[in-house]
């Protein structure tokens, strides 16, 4: 059978795509070997950030007596998991929902290529005029002598649990590492973090990192920098961790978190013609289109910023290119993130590093939220908001933001940016007293 468009994998781009293009009377086939929604539904997102609300909520409990709150502080993790995965549930059959009602042909099973339009599923073979990737990506499994073979974690698996390890040990000072060992350690576990890095989050400047080792310290994890795990075993009830300075950790949970790799169909270079870049994801140009005409890839798979926004947004770039806009781009959009630790990391835009990197004229100015009234007054002083400006053009080229609610803040930021707006616009807008935003137009007359 022949479709106008067949989508692999049920991803935050990949779905509203076909739903889009079946909306419009085309003829769509949509293929999910797994749960439907994605990674960002099922592994990602939803259930960390459920699995957050309840940690930070506790972390916050305990730290009320810096405002004369006493609170006994009891949290009931089955109870917990089974709220995180009573979300994912709820979402997910939203989103099947949807594409039940929408004409897709929806095809549960693996996928792969044939030929370059051609796609095989069991015993089923399906031709299609576009072929749009949304495969994403999977935990990177690293080859630790012993590792293979054990009962680890990593964010695939870490949801499906009905308690927490009273000793875990992380792998990996990213995203998932941090957020999941501060959740774990807020619930009740003793947490211990390894990085082969001098800090945590070794993506973020220095003083990002400084604040967030605060906060872990506070928390009771412990950090082991500067180290790799050469070797792992378990005994059926314990791991334990060998590391490169011989030094040896114990725990009866490990955190896997160390990158992710793409996943790529069978078949997909051989049969159908598509390149894989270096680090293995699909080739792109600058339009989403692979080496094969017709063919397309979006969000992780492509090697785009891994968040769900910038899926996304891929979506809404693919739908305007395939129809004929050539002005959009793979990267055409301000970006933005955030990391959901306790203090929040918000970044938009490049660092003062990165600037000095490019050899870009800059200034950068700071303020601490000791300084904006709503920390002393919330006891919430943790952080600062950092903003860098070009000083010829007074536009902003970046900010980063560390603190309460830091990944809303960074919106304000994110808005003046792709409005193409200067920081003398901030620094005379009038922002509402007290508010941590109210911090932002002090920020920016830092500058005059």
């Amino acid at each position: 059978m022949r479709y106008d468009l067949a989508v692999i994998g049920s991803g935050q781009g990949g779905v509203p795509l076909a739903l889009d293009f079946a909306q419009r009377g085309k003829r769509v086939v949509l293929f999910e070997r797994g749960e439907i929604g994605g990674c960002c539904v099922n592994v990602g997102c939803t259930p960390s950030k459920s699995f957050l609300a309840s940690a930070h909520a506790a972390g916050r409990a305990r730290r009320a007596g810096d405002v004369r709150v006493y609170c006994e502080v009891r949290p009931d993790v089955p109870a917990v998991m089974d709220r995180v995965r009573t979300i994912v549930g709820t979402w997910r059959s939203s989103v099947e929902a949807k594409i039940a009602k929408s004409g897709v042909e929806l095809v549960r099973a693996e996928t792969s290529f044939d030929a370059p339009h051609v796609l095989r599923a069991g015993d089923t073979v399906y031709e299609a005029d576009l072929v749009v990737l949304d495969t994403g990506g999977s935990a990177n499994v690293p080859p630790i002598d012993g590792l293979a073979g054990t009962p680890f974690l990593t964010n695939e698996n870490f949801f499906a649990q009905t308690t927490l390890p009273a000793e875990l040990i992380v792998l990996g000072s990213g995203y998932i590492g941090l957020e999941l060992g501060q959740g774990a350690a807020r619930l009740g576990s003793m947490v211990t973090v390894i990085t082969p890095d001098d800090r945590l989050i070794a993506r973020e400047e220095v003083d990002v990192c400084s604040v967030l080792s605060r906060s872990f310290d506070r928390d009771g994890i412990v950090t082991q920098l500067n180290r790799r795990a050469t070797k792992v075993a378990h005994d059926g009830a314990r791991f334990t961790v060998t590391l490169d300075d011989g030094t040896v950790l114990g725990g009866d949970g490990l955190l896997v978190a160390i990158g992710r790799r793409p996943n790529i169909p069978a078949g997909t270079v051989e049969r159908g013609g598509i390149a894989l870049d270096e680090r293995g994801n699909v080739r792109c140009d600058p339009h989403l289109q692979t080496s094969v005409p017709g063919h397309y890839a979006l969000g992780d798979v492509a090697g785009q910023p891994q968040f769900t926004h910038v899926a996304w947004e891929d979506f809404r770039r693919l739908r305007a290119i395939i129809g004929g806009d050539r002005s959009r781009t793979r990267d055409d959009r301000v970006l933005g993130y955030a990391m959901y630790t306790d203090p929040q990391v918000g970044r938009v835009g490049i660092t003062a590093d990165q600037a000095a990197e490019r050899g870009l004229a800059h200034r950068a100015v700071t303020l601490p939220l000791s300084n904006v009234a709503r920390g002393p007054e919330w006891g919430l002083e943790d952080g600062f908001f950092r903003l860098v400006v070009d000083p010829q053009t007074d536009r902003i080229l970046g900010a980063t933001f560390v603190g309460y609610e830091a990944g809303e803040l960074i919106h304000v930021i994110l808005a003046h940016m792709e409005a193409g707006s200067t920081w003398r616009v901030l620094e005379r807008s009038v922002h509402i007293h007290p508010t941590f935003a109210e911090g932002l137009p002090s920020l920016a007359r830092l500058l005059l």
